[in-house]
């Protein structure tokens, strides 16, 4: 059986979170891609303490496709070191998880 994942990363803004989305939807590396507006993030870099405005994705894909995803985004995000947290899905309804199989991987 496949497992859902859920990946959460963080951009520097709207226009970089939708055409991340955008290409993680279109590779079919993702199912879904939720932009979440306005995070703030406090976190240590390079010695300092920055506090930032940034974007949250939070991409719904399968267990399966995650090398490759994450790959994807190291690539392509513009970060020298880009969030990239995979959590795995304990539930979801049948249907869903049907839509996410059907959305991602290969035809």
């Amino acid at each position: 059986m496949l497992e859902a994942m859920l990946i959460l990363s963080t951009c520097p803004d709207a226009e970089t979170a939708t055409a991340l989305s955008r290409s993680l939807v279109e590779k079919k590396l993702a199912a879904c891609v939720n932009i979440v507006p306005g995070i703030r993030s406090i976190y240590r870099w390079q010695g300092a303490v920055n506090n930032d405005q940034e974007v949250m994705l939070v991409i719904k894909s399968l267990s399966s496709c995650y090398e490759e995803l994450e790959s994807w985004i190291l690539e392509n995000h513009p970060y020298d070191v880009p969030e990239v947290i995979a959590l795995p899905v304990d539930r979801v309804s049948a249907s869903y998880l049907a839509w996410i199989e059907s959305s991602v991987g290969d035809d």
